[in-house]
């Protein structure tokens, strides 16, 4: 079953925009509204609005497809708000059986994902009684004396913050998890003693560092320096950290010695593969590079290689795309609207239009007969080179005012009919709010069927990166697929939807 047969056929809608859109079925919308969100504000929906909408797009759909969805958000689309979420939502609705606690055992990857569960079930459940959640779901609980066998010491005291609402302690008292042996036993009495060993972790070094009291500020920036340094010989800071570091280690001037095993650290296939990375925080961390005024002129040398090293380690992350055939005729579309203008999350500066561009420069790198460019107003081509992913992204960036900041995807397609231009596949990286921002008042979706005439086996694939819910299509024969998320696992399903699958048979595939 494909994307047009998931679009209620009779059901005509309004985007953000005002224009005309079709709902998605349940399953669909719930799919696209997960993958797409780290439960922050977007352009068009709050927060609590979104998380409202997955809630009860959760009571629409079968329970087990929730608990699929939520490892596949987890252990596929590597986000970790959005699966606790369907898993609170589900343990809400479903009770009789083993699904949920299955689901947890599957989805929690890290420690600190039993306090946030528990966080987001506190949330989600007010409390009516002086208990520190109410009513706890008995299948939560089982799933979480798993999930507490899973870590080690030095996993809990990393994570054990008191700054949380629901502490190790507090879960610990709440689960009853049973230690697998003795040395577990004895991790959970730190636990509950709070005398867990302070972990060795950036965070907490430098943190030591700060109460100490120098006589000048030179005496304190030498120590800051060699801390860092000490930090990356030691072999345990971890790969999200570097990527967080990279300009403290220029502004602190580390020496070139130590840059150069950050660069290999990077850069080390194993690494980045074990990393789990999204591929926009390798993007986030170039331009904490490139867009970076305060990088003395000596340390520039040495920045650049950091810059190779990020190039190399994007291109390791996402493996070995799986493009289409070498005889393809592809166009690529980025949307670069106004509000594609906004941060994937709070604390970062990476917007959707980036993601958007990134995993279009990605793909481009796959394939030999391939059309880039931008849309807003009007549609643009782009020249590019297939090399360096992260500075052409940035290149891309640069021009998103050249084309105005319209939603108007049609433009894209008529280019393609006024050029008369025959292309296998058009790929299209936007938030779905397509509309006319001109009196003419087109329509994608009109000039999608014009162009079908002239290319009939051609396909439409919408990259939906904002998941509001609403498509510009409907109808089966026109060929239209949509897949959503940020995460190169996009092209994954990419791959199966060219095999003849659809995005929701790839994920009711998990097994639970």
């Amino acid at each position: 079953m494909n994307f047009d047969q998931q679009i209620k056929e009779n059901e005509t809608i309004r985007n953000h925009e005002g224009e005309k859109a079709y709902a998605m079925t349940p399953e669909m919308e719930l799919y696209s509204a997960v993958t797409t969100t780290m439960m922050d504000d977007t352009f068009y929906e709050e927060q609590d609005a979104r998380v409202e909408r997955i809630a009860e797009l959760v009571a629409k759909v079968d329970p087990l497809f929730t608990a699929q969805l939520a490892v596949y958000t987890r252990t596929q689309m590597n986000l970790r708000s959005a699966p606790l979420l369907l898993i609170t939502e589900l343990a809400r609705i479903h009770n009789g059986d083993s699904l949920v606690s299955r689901t947890i055992a599957k989805t929690l990857l890290r420690a600190d994902e039993i306090s946030e569960l528990l966080s987001c079930y506190q949330l989600r459940n007010p409390k009516t009684t002086d208990k520190k959640l109410n009513k706890l779901s008995q299948q939560i609980k089982e799933g979480l004396q798993i999930a507490f066998n899973r870590f080690d010491e030095y996993q809990f005291a990393k994570y054990d913050r008191s700054s949380r609402q629901v502490k190790f302690r507090d879960a610990l008292f709440l689960v009853h998890p049973k230690a697998k042996d003795e040395s577990q036993q004895a991790i959970f009495d730190k636990i509950v003693s709070g005398k867990l060993e302070t972990p060795y972790t950036w965070e907490t070094e430098l943190s030591a560092l700060g109460k100490q009291q120098f006589a000048t500020p030179e005496e304190k920036e030498k120590a800051v320096t060699a801390k860092w340094e000490e930090l990356i010989d030691s072999g345990r800071l971890g790969y999200m950290a570097m990527l967080r570091n990279l300009r403290n280690f220029l502004i602190h001037h580390v020496s070139d010695r130590h840059l150069e095993m950050v660069c290999e650290r990077i850069a080390d296939e194993k690494s980045v593969l074990e990393s789990k990375q999204l591929p926009f925080r390798f993007l986030s961390a170039y331009r904490q590079i490139v867009e970076n005024d305060v990088i003395s002129e000596e340390a520039l040398p040495v920045a650049d290689h950091l810059l190779d090293a990020l190039e190399r380690a994007v291109q390791i992350s996402v493996g070995n795309i799986r493009g289409f055939s070498p005889d393809t005729r592809v166009l690529m579309a980025c949307d670069v609207s106004g509000s594609m203008c906004i941060g994937v999350s709070d604390k970062s500066s990476v917007q959707l239009f980036d993601v958007g561009l990134l995993l279009s420069m990605l793909f481009k790198s796959t394939c030999r007969e391939v059309t880039v460019g931008i849309f807003g107003d009007t549609w643009k081509t782009i020249r590019l080179q297939n090399s360096n992913v992260l500075a052409r992204t940035l290149q891309m960036r640069e021009r998103e005012g050249e084309v105005g900041y319209a939603t108007n995807g049609y433009a894209v397609i008529e280019w393609l009919l006024e050029k008369q231009r025959i292309v296998d596949k058009v790929l299209m990286f936007t938030d779905c709010q397509m509309w006319d921002n001109t009196p003419e008042g087109k329509h994608i979706r009109q000039s999608w069927r014009k162009y079908k005439a002239l290319a009939p086996n051609a396909q439409l694939y919408l990259f939906d990166l904002a998941g509001y819910g609403h498509s510009p299509f409907k109808e089966q024969e026109l060929n239209v697929r949509i897949i959503s998320g940020w995460s190169d696992k996009v092209f994954d399903m990419l791959h199966a939807l060219e095999n003849g699958a659809s995005v929701l048979e790839e994920i009711r595939a998990i097994e639970i």
